[in-house]
């Protein structure tokens, strides 16, 4: 029954009487207060009250010196605290971010402060699987490993409520739009590592515009294949890229032979034309040079430099050609040469038998003459090309 319901007594939990209903007495209240905590720690004071109990004041003050004293060593060593070297300290006061610290001891207010060590030199890791549609509309299985490791704590314990997932998200999304503008023999051979590194750099940018205090380390294609379905042609199709390749390092290897060596016979025909070229100028200028000699020793004695210059030719021309000598006297003897015996070696100068060559033939005999043989004595012969002289 509750003290104010009819039938209670007019009973408070003050020892009020019922018939007095004016405010508690405050110095009464405070007595009867310390009354009762110090009955719950057992403790009695030699006093007595007015009604004549025993009072407990002097065990309430034991206790009360030992709470205190136990307070106090509880700030003291509530406000010392120490960041590990691989960590960062989040500070909170009154329950809201106040700062970051960095490793080593620091003091904080205590029963106010609160801190959280983060630990942002631990690399995590995720691996994410997933069918994605490529540009020339193929399905690809693709695998990638992401890394990643805490880079504000404060951002990463309150921007975001769940950072790891937001990750995973962004990544997914910036892979499903690379993987979306790529060809499948880009993403399975040809170009693996530059779609890495565009989802890379596309999914740092995206956590960063929702402050999840990550840093993506490496986003690895870990593998990238079609479905088991068609494995067999793309692996036929992969076979035939692969011999392509080798044709074309072959070729190019044949043309890194022949090449070279074509060029420097070209070099070497131009280096031989260069100085055939140099050969025939320094002929040419010579002979001019010469011709302009001759025709100032001509100008100065004209028979004497004529009969030079065709006895010159003369030797230049009987130099390598057979040649036959008489000795012929005066008279129109009739002579017979038989040249093709005579003639037969070339470059010899054979023996003549002066009586069978001097034989007359009796019917139709070829006749040679050689000019100056039938001239009259006393006339001498220039050789076997008389020239006309002029006038001098």
């Amino acid at each position: 029954m509750a003290w104010n319901e009819p039938g209670g007594g007019n009973r408070d939990p003050w020892n009020n009487k019922g018939g007095d209903q004016g405010p508690p007495d405050l110095d009464e209240v405070v007595r009867k207060l310390q009354e009762k905590v110090g009955g719950l720690f057992g403790g009695r004071g030699g006093g007595g009250d007015d009604t004549g109990r025993p009072g407990r004041g002097g065990g309430f003050g034991l206790i009360g010196a030992g709470l205190i004293a136990l307070l106090v060593i509880g700030a003291a060593l509530d406000s010392f605290y120490i960041i590990q070297p691989a960590e960062r300290g989040v500070v909170l006061r009154f329950g809201a971010y106040h700062e970051v610290v960095g490793p080593g001891p620091h003091l904080k207010l205590p029963f106010i402060d609160t801190y959280d060590a983060v630990n942002v030199d631990q690399i995590n890791k995720f691996v994410h699987r997933a069918q994605m549609l490529t540009k020339d509309e193929n399905i690809v299985d693709v695998t990638v490993e992401v890394q990643y490791r805490i880079q504000d704590p404060a951002d990463f314990l309150f921007q975001d409520a769940n950072p790891p997932l937001t990750l995973r998200n962004a990544m997914e999304s910036i892979l499903r739009e690379v993987i979306g503008k790529s060809k499948l023999d880009e993403i399975i051979t040809e170009n693996r590592g530059g779609i890495a590194l565009a989802v890379q750099k596309g999914t740092q940018e995206l956590i960063d515009l929702y402050r999840a205090g990550l840093k993506v380390l490496n986003i690895n294609i870990q593998d990238a294949k079609p479905p088991e379905a068609v494995q067999d042609a793309f692996a036929d199709a992969i076979k035939a890229r692969e011999d392509r390749e080798r044709v074309q390092n072959q070729a190019q290897a044949y043309a890194n032979d022949v090449v070279p060596r074509a060029r420097g016979a070209a070099a070497r025909v131009l280096e031989d034309a260069k100085a055939y070229k140099a050969k025939v100028v320094a002929e040419a200028e010579g002979e001019s040079k010469r011709f302009l000699a001759l025709l100032s020793a001509y100008e100065k004695a004209p028979e004497v430099t004529r009969d030079r210059l065709y006895l010159e030719s003369i030797q230049d021309v009987l130099q390598g050609t057979g040649k036959v000598l008489l000795d012929v006297k005066a008279g129109s003897n009739l002579t017979y040469l038989p040249l093709d015996r005579v003639l037969g070696g070339a470059g010899s100068t054979p023996a003549i038998d002066r009586d069978a060559v001097l034989r007359p033939q009796q019917s139709n005999p070829q006749r040679v003459e050689l000019p100056g043989l039938n001239r009259p004595a006393g006339r001498p012969s220039r050789g076997l090309f008389p020239r006309e002289r002029g006038s001098r």
